[in-house]
Protein backbone atom coordinates (compact mmCIF):
# COMPACT_ATOMS: atom_id res chain seq x y z
CA UNK A 1 0.00 0.00 0.00
CA UNK A 2 0.97 3.60 -0.52
CA UNK A 3 1.91 5.63 2.50
CA UNK A 4 -0.52 8.41 3.38
CA UNK A 5 2.35 10.89 3.80
CA UNK A 6 2.93 10.91 0.02
CA UNK A 7 -0.53 12.41 -0.59
CA UNK A 8 -0.41 15.14 2.07
CA UNK A 9 1.24 17.77 -0.19
CA UNK A 10 -1.22 17.04 -3.00
CA UNK A 11 -4.21 17.30 -0.68
CA UNK A 12 -2.85 20.53 0.78
CA UNK A 13 -2.28 22.01 -2.68
CA UNK A 14 -5.82 21.12 -3.80
CA UNK A 15 -7.22 22.69 -0.63
CA UNK A 16 -5.28 25.93 -1.11
CA UNK A 17 -6.32 26.12 -4.78
CA UNK A 18 -9.97 25.63 -3.80
CA UNK A 19 -9.87 28.39 -1.19
CA UNK A 20 -8.07 30.76 -3.59
CA UNK A 21 -10.69 30.07 -6.27
CA UNK A 22 -13.54 30.76 -3.84
CA UNK A 23 -11.94 34.05 -2.75
CA UNK A 24 -11.44 35.09 -6.39
CA UNK A 25 -15.02 34.33 -7.46
CA UNK A 26 -16.40 36.13 -4.40
CA UNK A 27 -14.26 39.18 -5.24
CA UNK A 28 -15.56 39.13 -8.84
CA UNK A 29 -19.16 38.95 -7.66
CA UNK A 30 -18.71 41.89 -5.29
CA UNK A 31 -16.88 43.93 -7.92
CA UNK A 32 -19.63 43.48 -10.53
CA UNK A 33 -22.59 43.81 -8.17
CA UNK A 34 -23.85 40.22 -8.23
CA UNK A 35 -25.55 38.90 -5.11
CA UNK A 36 -23.49 36.76 -2.77
CA UNK A 37 -24.71 33.48 -1.32
CA UNK A 38 -25.32 33.25 2.41
CA UNK A 39 -24.74 30.23 4.62
CA UNK A 40 -28.10 28.68 3.65
CA UNK A 41 -28.04 29.60 -0.04
CA UNK A 42 -30.06 32.82 0.27
CA UNK A 43 -28.92 35.85 -1.75
CA UNK A 44 -27.04 38.50 0.21
CA UNK A 45 -26.98 41.70 -1.81
CA UNK A 46 -24.21 44.26 -1.39
CA UNK A 47 -25.26 47.61 0.04
CA UNK A 48 -26.34 50.22 -2.49
CA UNK A 49 -25.11 53.75 -2.25
CA UNK A 50 -25.92 56.88 -4.24
CA UNK A 51 -22.95 56.43 -6.53
CA UNK A 52 -24.11 52.95 -7.53
CA UNK A 53 -27.66 54.13 -8.16
CA UNK A 54 -26.39 57.02 -10.31
CA UNK A 55 -24.13 54.66 -12.25
CA UNK A 56 -27.03 52.33 -12.99
CA UNK A 57 -29.13 55.29 -14.14
CA UNK A 58 -26.38 56.51 -16.49
CA UNK A 59 -25.85 53.02 -17.89
CA UNK A 60 -29.60 52.66 -18.49
CA UNK A 61 -29.67 55.95 -20.41
CA UNK A 62 -26.67 54.92 -22.47
CA UNK A 63 -28.34 51.57 -23.18
CA UNK A 64 -31.48 53.34 -24.44
CA UNK A 65 -29.40 55.62 -26.70
CA UNK A 66 -27.48 52.67 -28.11
CA UNK A 67 -30.70 50.77 -28.80
CA UNK A 68 -32.11 53.78 -30.68
CA UNK A 69 -28.92 54.06 -32.71
CA UNK A 70 -29.03 50.34 -33.45
CA UNK A 71 -32.61 50.69 -34.71
CA UNK A 72 -31.58 53.51 -37.03
CA UNK A 73 -28.65 51.47 -38.33
CA UNK A 74 -30.94 48.50 -38.98
CA UNK A 75 -33.21 50.75 -41.07
CA UNK A 76 -30.25 52.05 -43.05
CA UNK A 77 -28.96 48.52 -43.63
CA UNK A 78 -32.38 47.46 -44.91
CA UNK A 79 -32.24 50.30 -47.46
CA UNK A 80 -28.71 49.36 -48.51
CA UNK A 81 -29.73 45.71 -48.91
CA UNK A 82 -32.73 46.76 -50.99
CA UNK A 83 -30.51 48.84 -53.27
CA UNK A 84 -27.89 46.12 -53.64
CA UNK A 85 -30.39 43.37 -54.42
CA UNK A 86 -32.61 45.56 -56.64
CA UNK A 87 -32.78 45.22 -60.39
CA UNK A 88 -30.09 47.47 -61.89
CA UNK A 89 -32.30 48.86 -64.67
CA UNK A 90 -34.98 50.00 -62.25
CA UNK A 91 -32.37 51.53 -59.92
CA UNK A 92 -30.84 53.46 -62.82
CA UNK A 93 -34.27 54.71 -63.86
CA UNK A 94 -35.05 55.88 -60.31
CA UNK A 95 -31.72 57.73 -60.07
CA UNK A 96 -32.30 59.43 -63.42
CA UNK A 97 -35.83 60.40 -62.32
CA UNK A 98 -34.39 62.00 -59.20
CA UNK A 99 -31.90 64.04 -61.24
CA UNK A 100 -34.72 65.65 -63.12
CA UNK A 101 -35.13 66.43 -66.81
CA UNK A 102 -31.97 66.58 -68.89
CA UNK A 103 -30.84 70.08 -69.91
Amino acid sequence: MFPFEAFVPVIGLVGVAGVAGWVFTTWLRVRHGYPLDGAWGQAVYPQKNEETVERVKLLSQENAQLRAELGALKDRMANVERIVTDDTHRLTAEIEALRGPAN
